[in-house]
């Protein structure tokens, strides 16, 4: 747990920069009926039965210092997916920093194994050199902020019927570049301090 607190503590160095990471499965849901448009005082209102039209997977990269975030919507949430995110990451996203400070959970595709899965040994290598992990503890994945990301996509752009491809993708390019042009952020106030004091009992043990 300090081990991420104080990563949070730090203050911006983009040549170490700190990118949470996490990733959220999304149903695409069609509708089946036209709904009813808006009235005043009535907002639109749309069927109760739906059509499934498929999952995918949503994995979100968030620099809360910079106030920067990027989803990338895949079909499957596996080790070769997770290897190409950290390829991107690197190469695309922070291409002049020295190390990426990558903070997430401890899900078992989130491992250095995935990528030589993935690449051969001397591209996983060379990915893996500009990345530092540092995973959440057990049971304490509520301490990566990509989480609270999720959560305020879900709120401003997923909370209603998506059931197509193209348009998911698009809404959600919409919503991220919002975000990133109004470089929002997280209010973090969890310290080290304060765990130390709200669960001394363990510190105890």
């Amino acid at each position: 747990m300090e081990d991420t607190l104080d990563l949070y503590a730090e203050a911006y160095d983009p040549r170490y920069p700190v990118v949470c990471f996490d990733e959220t499965p999304y149903p695409l849901i069609l509708e089946t009926k036209q709904g009813v448009p808006a009235k005043p005082n009535q907002p639109r209102r749309f069927d109760y039965e739906y059509k499934r039209n498929g999952t995918v997977n949503l994995f979100i990269f968030f620099q809360p210092l910079a106030g920067w975030r990027h989803v990338k919507v895949t079909d499957r949430r596996t080790k070769i997916d997770f290897a190409h995110c950290m390829q991107q990451l690197v190469d695309v996203h922070f291409p002049e920093a020295h190390k990426v400070r990558l903070v997430l959970d401890q899900l078992n595709i989130h491992t250095p194994a995935s990528l030589y899965e993935a690449f051969p040994a001397t591209e996983a290598r060379r990915i893996l050199r500009k990345i530092e992990f540092h995973h959440t503890p057990k049971h304490g994945s509520w301490l990566n902020m990509a989480e609270i990301e999720i959560s305020v996509l879900m709120g401003q752009c997923l909370d209603r019927r998506i059931g197509q491809l193209a348009y998911l993708i698009s809404e959600i390019a919409a919503w991220q570049t919002k975000r990133n042009d109004d470089k929002a952020s997280v209010q973090w106030h969890f310290t080290t301090d304060k765990a130390r004091s709200k669960f001394h009992r363990f510190y105890q043990q």
